[in-house]
């Protein structure tokens, strides 16, 4: 497979996690408007972070049967946003990235 199919499979990925997040955001809330611009921003920051992190994963060698797919990529692609905050999680030894119940003073 080409790298740059693999690529494009985790962009798709992204932006098909971030429509997701929009349709569920549609029918969660009463009275939402839709605005265009912010709406393809966000799909396409979406499709970036799956880019990154299907280009992540391929590059630290990560296989599955023993070849990365687009097929793969598209998955990793989708769950990138996820990837991301997990491996923050990780590394900084958090629960969360948000501050939760924290205390004014």
């Amino acid at each position: 497979m080409t790298y740059a199919a693999i690529l494009i499979a985790g962009f798709g990925g992204g932006v098909v996690r971030g429509l997701v997040g929009f349709i569920k955001h549609q029918f969660s809330y009463k009275n939402v408007p839709f605005r265009l611009p912010y709406f393809l921003s966000m799909s396409f920051l979406s499709g970036i972070i799956g880019l990154l992190s299907a280009a992540s994963v391929k590059e630290i060698g990560f296989t599955f049967s023993g070849a990365f797919s687009p097929g793969l990529s598209f998955i990793i692609g989708y769950a990138g946003g996820d990837f991301i905050e997990n491996i923050y999680k990780i590394i900084i030894k958090k629960s969360s990235i948000y501050p939760i119940n924290q205390k004014k003073k």
